[in-house]
């Protein structure tokens, strides 16, 4: 995302930080898709072949994202989606209770192609912890994902250029 936009700080969001300051945040437990609400949506500028799946802390306490969301779009394709590994943060993502953290996610390479699938919902699993979420895809037709192409950033607590940028 670029020039303007809320997420361009270097600051993390109030409530968010990726280095946990005190012993009892980094012994934060991790996040589990019942502490969590996933949403994804398409991103507000070009490229316009990526989505952003934001996850807000909804419980009154902390908990910990690790590395990067599990993401299978498709049923035919069982493997889950390839992390980035420039986009991984210096120390896991710490929420506090209303907190949120970000993850870019590369759907294709631009354009439809025939190798592109829909997609109207996709699973994610956050790493270290057990149980799915059901993710609704941006858009009224959903979203069109190449398998070949597809790629994850991991959990930050702000979307940063360049680090992001795949």
């Amino acid at each position: 995302m670029h020039g303007g936009d809320a997420h361009d700080s270097a600051t993390p969001p109030a409530g968010a930080s990726q280095a946990p300051a005190d012993p009892a945040a980094a012994s934060a437990p991790p996040c589990t898709v019942k502490d969590v609400a996933i949403n994804a949506t398409l991103q507000s500028g070009p490229p316009y072949t990526h989505i952003v799946l934001t996850a807000k802390n909804t419980t009154g306490h902390s908990c910990r994202l690790n590395e990067y969301p599990q993401i299978q779009f498709l049923e035919s394709h069982r493997e889950n989606v390839p992390a980035v590994a420039k986009s991984k943060p210096a120390a896991p993502v710490v929420l506090t209770a209303g907190a949120p953290a970000y993850a870019l996610v590369k759907l294709s390479n631009d354009g439809v192609h025939e190798n592109n699938e829909p997609v109207t919902a996709f699973s994610v699993t956050l790493r270290g912890s057990s149980g799915q979420a059901t993710v609704k895809a941006p858009g009224a037709e959903g979203i069109a994902v190449d398998p070949a192409a597809w790629a994850t950033g991991y959990w930050t607590p702000e979307l940063r250029n360049g680090a992001d940028d795949f």
